[in-house]
């Protein structure tokens, strides 16, 4: 059965997604196990009428593991304090 993180962890990615329209994503690590991610659907632009955002929480991916393995070994405490982002990507430049 999977346990369900507190709201306070939903919150924090949320309001962290709403204060800053530019970021992909933020994930907030609840434990060694477990996580929250917040992650916007489509790039926001001038154009944008509405927000498309998904939630989702559970267990960590390899990316996710290595992260808090590097944490623990630096004595950073869980749940990590700050949020981590993932930005959209840059594009590149086309050759004339």
């Amino acid at each position: 059965m999977v346990r369900i993180p507190q709201p306070r962890f939903f919150t924090k990615a949320l309001d962290t997604m709403f204060a800053q329209p530019e970021l992909r994503s933020c994930t907030v690590y609840v434990s060694d196990k477990m996580r929250v991610t917040a992650t916007r659907l489509f790039r926001s632009d001038r154009r944008n009428t509405r927000e498309s955002l998904m939630v989702t929480y559970g267990s960590l991916n390899y990316a996710g593991r290595e992260f808090v393995k590097a944490c623990k070994q630096a004595g950073e405490p869980l749940p990590v304090r700050q949020p981590q982002y993932r930005w959209w990507p840059k594009k590149k430049k086309s050759k004339k």
